[in-house]
Formats: C-alpha cells, structure tokens, sequence
C-alpha cells in the first residue's frame, strides 16, 4: 500500500482527482494519510474532511521564523510516514531538508510543458498568462520528481492541452487542469504505487511490463 500526503495551498482540485482516483480505483493500491496545507482557509482542507482524511495547517504566519516553519512542516510530513509526498498546488519552497530526506519521493504538478513556463515565478495563473503572451499554440502539463532545483526535476509524465482563439488565462487553466493536470497526476501515482517508476541517472524510467 502507497501511503502519500498532499500538500496543497488553494482550492485543491487536484487533492480531489486524487480522492476521485483512489476511490474509483484508477489509483492502485494507494491511501491519502494526510493533507498539509499552508493556507487555513484553503478549501482543500475541506475536501479532506469530507473524505474522511487527517488534515491540518502548518502556515508560515505561525512561527516567528522560516527555519521554525519548515521544521513544523517537515515534522507534519514525517508524522504521517508517507511513502510519498504529493505537491498538488502547494505555493511554498519545499525545505532542503524535506527533499533529501523524501529524495525521488515528492511529486509536483506544474500546469505546463517543462521547461517552458517554469522556474522561480511561474505558478498558477502566471504561467498561463506567460503562455498567452508568447502566443504558444500548445501548452498543457507536467508531473515530476522535486529536486533542491525549482521545477527541474525527473519528468515522470507530460500531457499537451491545445491554446484556442480567444483564451483568457482564468479559460486555459481551466481547460489544462481538465484535461491534464486531473488525468496524469492520478495516472503517474498510480504508476509509482505499482511500482513501474523509477529514477536512472536523473530520469525517469517506466516498466510498462510490472503490474
């Protein structure tokens, strides 16, 4: 059994394909120990309580410093003993020591096509403001491993969402969280709960024949 926990900042409809895929069983062999967000206010946080899964806060504004932060976040993820760590929309540096420690153990999702649009400022509607000004006809979305870089990861699974005359940035994220982001996020956990995924020399291997 995959035990994951999903650290989410907003509304948390990935949080929710998640749950979706899980209980449908499209996410093989896979329980949501916990939910950890940033943002008390985050809906997502409500999601989970209606799923019946232990959610909590851990918020910068309740600590005095970011190193005390980070340490209440890394002991929020450690209490729930995962197997992996899900970033389902989180708005947050993950800390260093959360990363070696969980090393090829956390997933991001990031709503484009790596490497475009990514990096240090490219997060919710930005990047798909970004798309929309350089006039890119294709966009779409990306599951990958975290490293101490930002969105430099493993790729583990990529899915192309097509621009359409007319798109605001609110319609594109919309269109790529539908037809990406809520279809290979649940697809690439249900891979690394079925043990087909695997980092080689900073890649990503897929074993389409375990399972």
């Amino acid at each position: 059994m995959l035990k994951i926990a999903v650290c989410v900042s907003g509304g948390g409809t990935n949080l929710q394909a998640l749950i979706d895929g899980v209980n449908k069983g499209l996410i093989a062999n896979t329980r949501i120990v916990r939910v950890i967000s940033n943002n008390r206010n985050a809906y997502a946080l409500e999601r989970a309580a209606q799923a019946g899964i232990d959610a909590l806060c851990v918020s910068p504004r309740d600590f005095d410093d970011r190193e005390q932060f980070n340490k209440a976040l890394v002991r929020a993820v450690d209490e729930a003993e995962p197997d992996l760590v899900v970033l389902a929309g989180f708005l947050v540096v993950i800390p260093p020591e959360l990363i070696r420690k969980y090393e090829n153990r956390i997933v991001n999702i990031h709503p484009s096509l790596i490497p475009s649009f990514c990096g240090t400022g490219y997060y919710g509607l930005k990047v798909h403001e970004a798309a929309l000004a350089r006039g890119v006809k294709v966009t779409g979305a990306t599951v990958h491993f975290v490293d101490e870089g930002t969105d430099t990861g493993p790729i583990i699974m990529q899915k192309p969402v097509a621009v359409q005359a007319g798109d605001t940035p609110e319609i594109l994220q919309r269109r790529v969280m539908e037809e990406a982001e809520w279809v290979i996020l649940p697809q690439s956990i249900n891979l690394i709960a079925s043990g087909k995924v695997q980092v080689v020399d900073g890649h990503v291997e897929i074993d389409s024949r375990k399972g």
